[in-house]
């Protein structure tokens, strides 16, 4: 009779088979979603920001090729594609360069060198190296001033197209 504890009795312990990798879990097939999704709503909020910014694009384009005279008038075709023309389009002036200085969180215009767009504006003299100032201030103001959420309503303003007035 064979003793039973005798080690060449002995066998190899029985492995279950490997997991295999795919189909993944549920769980894996969740994760892979919410990253697809993440990935689609970056991706159009990505081409929204895009979009929304052509005019800053635009406007940074013919500011390089325009003459000193017309910095002001490539900075209020910017500034009217970004806020209400109700807003914008009757500012000259003081109010004009305190218009940029506050979008653009800057004193640039109305104590720096962007005081002059409004001197260049008329065809005044003015030397090169303020021009080249001015331009740049412009240039600055077109990259970093930010629109309020409602296309420029500013906090206590009712939008000009509010059902209010019509009743």
């Amino acid at each position: 009779m064979a003793d039973p504890a005798d080690l060449s009795n002995l066998r190899d312990l029985a492995l279950p088979p490997e997991v295999s990798l795919w189909p993944p879990a549920p769980g894996w097939w969740i994760v892979a979603a919410a990253g697809v999704a993440a990935m689609a709503i970056l991706s159009v909020a990505t081409l929204a920001r895009y979009r929304a910014n052509a005019y800053r694009r635009e406007a940074l384009r013919q500011l390089d090729i325009v003459e000193p005279v017309g910095i002001s008038t490539v900075l209020k075709r910017a500034a009217l594609a970004a806020w209400p023309r109700e807003q914008v389009a009757a500012l000259t002036g003081a109010a004009w360069l305190a218009f940029l200085d506050r979008t653009g969180r800057t004193t640039a215009f109305t104590g720096g060198a962007g005081r002059h767009i409004e001197t260049l504006a008329f065809g005044g003299a003015i030397d090169r190296s303020a021009a080249d100032a001015a331009r740049a201030a412009a240039q600055t103001w077109l990259r970093r001033h930010r629109v309020p959420p409602l296309r420029g309503v500013r906090e206590g303003e009712v939008p000009a197209s509010s059902p209010a007035e019509g009743s």
